[in-house]
């Protein structure tokens, strides 16, 4: 799938379970399902081209930010973003910091800030690491 510049995607598509007990299929699924989540932010990163998405960053931009804390410590990485009919960007889908297995939440773009500048943007929210851990898992397409 790629994103259109008004495209909407729902983050929580289906369930991550194993279909069988074998671990090295589901990380080799789980794998799979990571690369197509990363290159259908990449193709909508390049569709949105330079034009402002949200916080006065690009697309681009905002996915290779990190989620960090007041005082800088990383919670997680933007994986992917999250526009309404209107294309005004909504939500980000973070990867927990140090997860294992990875998990994955959608948080709000209301209540951040940029911390840096350009490339080396971080977006900074009042959320702890606690409050992260506490959100829902958002369960990836198969």
């Amino acid at each position: 799938m790629t994103f259109a510049k008004f495209a909407i995607l729902p983050f929580a598509l289906a369930s991550l379970a194993a279909c069988g007990s074998d671990t090295t299929d589901e990380t080799q699924t789980t794998e799979a399902q990571l690369d197509r989540i990363e290159d259908q932010a990449e193709q909508s990163a390049i569709a949105a081209g330079t034009a402002e998405a949200a916080l006065g960053l690009t697309e681009a931009q905002l996915l290779d930010a990190e989620l960090v804390t007041a005082d800088g410590t990383e919670l997680g990485d933007v994986e992917r973003v999250s526009r309404d009919a209107s294309g005004a960007v909504t939500e980000l889908l973070i990867e927990i910091e140090d997860s294992n297995p990875d998990r994955y939440v959608v948080i709000p773009i209301d209540g951040l800030t940029v911390r840096g500048a350009g490339d080396d943007a971080d977006l900074q929210t009042g959320m702890t690491m606690q409050d992260l851990a506490a959100l829902p898992d958002v369960v990836l397409a198969p």
